[in-house]
């Protein structure tokens, strides 16, 4: 057991009895790595005393509960980019820009702490950790307005979340560069994010469709309210019986459709991953040259997140909680959806090489992701065409010509 405990990020834990200076630093980065690695559901507080060679009674004089110490390890994870964009008053964007690339690299956690555990937080903590998080993204999107002007205050704010996805991007992965070339890497992708051309936005012009007429099927009235309950709140913070009623489905007729809620998960995944295949099957099949497929793959990729962001968050967020043998199937499909992207890119741009390719495109779809996510701009007439500027400038694809006309997908 105490190898085991060796490896949580990299640190020796206190002897037992001992009580260090930092043992509250040292929770909370114990914490961090284990929600990140593990996720929130699947971590209880004796795990982490145990990270930092304590009791579980000593631990709860320092935080109340665990939904305690997941807001303060949220909010942790923004400090340091704040602290690093505070030097925006007194130093010149470029070396702002690499501070904020230095506090990602070392804190990896932290895009995966902000989007995917913070939304289990109760309502009043997740405001707060909200607020802060746009405290974040209103000081990049004034540094934006800086350097650009002509900017509404709507493109800013579009790019600042875009830049800041690209940013984070490397909490989503585990692709590694020489430090230097990673530094340099990230910081020629979030100036390219920032400086790509927007299109005209308008928000909240657009008018919803009609809700149009639902299924008779009850096993896909089940699945569709799995899929918004689950990218809501959570996989382990919904019951089979809430989704039953969700979709006006009684008790035990849930089990008539699917066997657990396991079950529901898998089916939701995979329903998620064999759409992103079949787009990315019609993109490359339509195309002429390795440059056409990713472009067709880059819009059609648009305009799933946009249309069906509820599974973008399950396929980011949930499937860690699969039985092993689905999760590795899950895994291994993102894996290799996430390849062809890369392979598309290295032979449009050879001279990238592979794990940069792979970064590239990290970095390009977490950026879509985060817009996709966030519903005040998904709902903004003109992000289809921006994503598509922003994703191909980091993509490093040459501007192709005029945008096109956005993209009417809501979600």
């Amino acid at each position: 057991m105490a190898a085991a405990v060796r490896k949580v990020g990299g640190r020796v834990p206190p002897a037992r009895g001992t009580r260090p200076r930092n043992r509250r630093a040292l929770i909370l980065a114990a914490a961090a790595e284990l929600f990140h690695r593990r996720g929130y559901a699947d971590v209880g507080m004796s795990d982490i005393a145990e990270a930092v060679g304590m009791g579980p009674s000593a631990l709860y004089r320092h935080f109340r509960s665990k939904q305690h110490l997941l807001m303060q390890v949220v909010l942790d994870g923004v400090a340091p980019v704040r602290e690093a964009l505070a030097r925006s008053a007194v130093e010149d964007p470029d070396t702002v820009l690499r501070a904020v690339v230095a506090v990602t690299l070392d804190h990896r956690e932290v895009g995966v702490l902000w989007q995917r555990e913070g939304r289990l937080l109760p309502a009043a903590e997740r405001a707060e950790v909200r607020r802060e998080i746009r405290a974040v993204t209103a000081v990049v999107a004034g540094l934006i307005r800086d350097a650009r002007p002509r900017l509404s205050p709507e493109q800013a704010e579009l790019l600042a979340w875009c830049g800041l996805g690209v940013l984070l991007s490397p909490s989503f992965h585990r692709i590694e560069l020489p430090r230097p070339e990673y530094v340099r890497l990230l910081v020629e992708l979030g100036r390219a994010a920032v400086a790509a051309p927007p299109a005209e936005l308008v928000p909240n012009a657009r008018a919803r469709p009609p809700a149009g007429i639902a299924l008779r099927s009850r096993r896909e009235a089940l699945l569709t309210a799995a899929v918004r309950m689950f990218a809501e709140q959570g996989y382990a913070g919904v019951a089979i019986e809430d989704i039953g009623a969700a979709a006006g489905i009684a008790g035990p007729s849930v089990y008539n459709h699917f066997e657990s809620k396991g079950d529901l998960l898998s089916a939701a995944v995979t329903r998620g991953i064999e759409w992103l295949t079949m787009d990315m099957t019609g993109a490359l099949a339509g195309a002429a040259d390795p440059e056409a497929a990713l472009r067709a793959l880059l819009e059609a990729y648009i305009r799933f997140a946009a249309e069906h962001s509820d599974l973008v968050s399950l396929l980011l967020t949930e499937v860690s909680h699969l039985p092993m043998s689905a999760r590795h199937r899950a895994r291994q499909a993102q894996a290799d959806y996430l390849m062809e992207w890369a392979h598309l890119l290295c032979a449009v741009r050879p001279q990238y090489g592979t794990a940069p390719a792979r970064i590239r495109v990290h970095a390009a779809l977490t950026a879509i992701n985060d817009v996709a996510r966030t519903r005040h701009l998904r709902d903004t007439a003109g992000v289809a065409a921006t994503l598509a500027a922003v994703a191909g400038a980091v993509l490093g694809l040459d501007p192709a010509g005029e945008p096109e006309p956005p993209l009417d997908a809501s979600g």
